[in-house]
């Protein structure tokens, strides 16, 4: 190929030609040298700027009738209707990237202010998603979490219906993005950090799986039943009291008894039954939860996986039938519950 053939970048003079994705008959280009937005000569457009459509990202330039002085103009593509404002161009591609992944993306003015009353004080375990605030006027401590996987209508029904030893649901802003709940802050630590000190004793791990067991047989029977699906060491709080606390419910999902499937596997590795990971003949049910009470109680015993180390004593039959690759042969939640009563 001669020098002549290729094309260069009018900015940084970059080879264009060389960028991995470019054809010169693309409507437009951003350089990956400089980041400048370059306009196809061939477009029949009086403007230098590219105008894309917010809801496809498709280029409204090259539309028919396309006039940026129109003040919004709805995309033939996809029929949403943009807001043509010279007064909010994006300097470049990496900030109108950025917008678009912003987790505030798409909440009304309204319901930011609201969300200002509650005062960023720190990230609560290392994790930007979830971060301790402090209301501006009451000095209440709250958890705001920015959730971009979730189930709106499970939120909805337990900020309305409560579970005890469940922090409380007090606002909910959803966006484009993401959801931002704001919760109840519960003072304690989790599991995991308890068990960075060591395994628990064989009644402290019962009397924590018994009151996990209760917390789950309420969202169990809620309507058509709530299925956690996260249950591990970082989800599960105990406080100064000895009271515990489950949390975390981003891919909870309503009980359907008709599906064979999950619609999306999730979980985490280990604590997530098979069902979660489309293996098995059923959807995620109670007994997924279940396969995950029986992983932990081993895991707080041990500090390990059953594949790594059985736990011994009278707990272990226990979870073994916890663990069961098939849900039928595992324990109810209401079961486990009168199991562990006998037991202690």
């Amino acid at each position: 190929m001669s020098d002549e053939e290729y094309e260069y970048c009018p900015r940084c003079e970059a080879n264009l030609t060389l960028q991995k994705g470019y054809r010169n008959d693309l409507p437009y280009w951003v350089c990956r040298g400089c980041g400048e937005t370059l306009i196809n000569p061939e477009v029949a457009t009086d403007s230098n700027i590219v105008w894309c459509c917010d809801g496809c990202g498709a280029m409204l330039n090259i539309q028919p009738g396309f006039n940026e002085d129109s003040g919004e103009w709805k995309c033939s593509e996809c029929g949403f209707v943009n807001k043509i404002d010279a007064s909010e161009l994006y300097l470049s591609e990496e900030e109108y990237l950025a917008d678009l992944r912003d987790p505030y993306r798409g909440i009304s003015d309204g319901d930011i202010l609201e969300l200002s009353m509650y005062r960023e004080e720190g990230n609560i375990g290392d994790r930007e998603d979830i971060i301790l605030v402090r209301h501006g006027e009451s000095g209440e401590r709250f958890v705001k979490k920015i959730l971009g996987t979730y189930d709106r209508s499970v939120y909805d029904y337990l900020q309305e219906h409560p579970v005890r030893n469940m922090p409380r649901i007090i606002l909910l802003y959803e966006g484009e993005n993401s959801l931002i709940v704001i919760e109840e802050y519960i003072e304690g630590k989790t599991l995991e950090e308890l068990l960075q000190e060591g395994t628990f004793s064989e009644d402290f791990a019962l009397s924590v799986t018994k009151k996990i067991c209760s917390v789950l047989d309420e969202l169990h029977h809620a309507l058509n039943g709530i299925v956690h699906r996260d249950i591990k060491p970082s989800n599960v709080m105990v406080g100064p009291d000895d009271s515990v606390y489950l949390l975390d419910l981003n891919i909870a999902k309503w009980y359907d008894e008709s599906k064979s499937d999950d619609t999306e596997h999730m979980g985490t590795r280990n604590f997530a039954a098979p069902e979660q990971a489309g293996f098995g003949m059923k959807a995620s049910s109670e007994k997924t939860d279940v396969y995950a009470l029986g992983m932990l109680m081993n895991v707080m015993l041990t500090g390990k996986f059953p594949k790594e180390e059985k736990a011994e004593g009278k707990l272990w039959p226990v979870i073994e039938r916890c663990i069961s690759l098939d849900p039928k042969d595992r324990f109810s939640t209401k079961e486990l519950m009168d199991i562990l009563d006998e037991m202690e």
